[in-house]
């Protein structure tokens, strides 16, 4: 990756922060960017030099080709790709209302086909055969109580992935995702919170369920993500397209 340039969304805490700085270790030049311009900055000024930091809403498809094509004019084309950005709340069901569901989608979905297809434009443009890795969830392989719209809009990053994979598979451009289980973020801390009140428990018991059901025994770290991420698009997964991988301590094996 010592000559590539990776650009990684969602990138100023939790999953995307810890990518960047994994990312940031092995490859060119990284593009750190996020709704919170002034997370991405600070992201991007503990790697230094061989970063740059860019205020990007992946709902918007003129911002997010705008990042793309400055990139390429400052640094370089990007060969690498993390659609990380995401949200989250948390209702039963019957409670989600139409506005709920819209945001969830907007960004988990939604931000994942904008960014995905920028960068096979991208890539196709510049005659890259570029790699592409998608942040889905533990909630795209199991539906998740509380969480149906996250869940739904989530399935819908493991479809895009697959689809997108064969179709540009001939290029030799590679899609996958990973799909983290419960790690240790700042969206974690919002949504033990409401999980606690939710179902009438403390924090710190939802967080204790959480380790129950991990074989590992432990909550998940951003950084055990982002380095199955830096996998995933490393030449050691060179003859890997279109998979969803579970990194979730067990939580999930199939």
């Amino acid at each position: 990756m010592q000559t590539q340039t990776v650009l990684i969304t969602g990138a100023a805490n939790g999953i995307g922060r810890a990518a960047a700085l994994a990312f940031a270790a092995r490859a060119k030049h990284v593009v750190v960017t996020d709704i919170d311009e002034t997370g991405a900055r600070t992201v991007a000024a503990e790697i230094g030099e061989t970063a740059s930091a860019y205020q990007l809403d992946v709902t918007d498809p003129a911002a997010t080709q705008a990042v793309f094509d400055r990139t390429a004019q400052q640094v370089g084309p990007i060969a690498i790709v993390h659609a990380n950005a995401g949200v989250s709340s948390m209702k039963p069901a019957v409670d989600l209302t139409e506005a709920d569901w819209d945001f969830n989608f907007a960004v988990n979905a939604k931000g994942v086909f904008l960014t995905n297809q920028a960068a096979v434009r991208h890539f196709l443009a510049h005659g890259v055969q570029g790699v592409i890795v998608n942040t889905a969830s533990l909630a795209a392989k199991v539906g998740a109580p509380l969480l149906a719209h996250y869940s739904a809009s989530k399935f819908a990053v493991i479809g895009w992935t697959q689809a997108l994979a064969r179709e540009v598979a001939p290029h030799g451009i590679r899609v996958n995702a990973v799909c983290p289980g419960f790690v240790r973020t700042p969206m974690q801390d919002r949504e033990v919170a409401w999980e606690a009140e939710l179902r009438g428990m403390t924090p710190e018991a939802v967080r204790q369920s959480y380790i129950d059901q991990t074989p590992l025994g432990r909550l998940e770290t951003p950084e055990d993500v982002a380095d199955v991420a830096v996998f995933l698009a490393s030449d050691a997964a060179r003859f890997m397209t279109g998979q969803g991988i579970n990194v979730t301590g067990g939580v999930y094996m199939t």
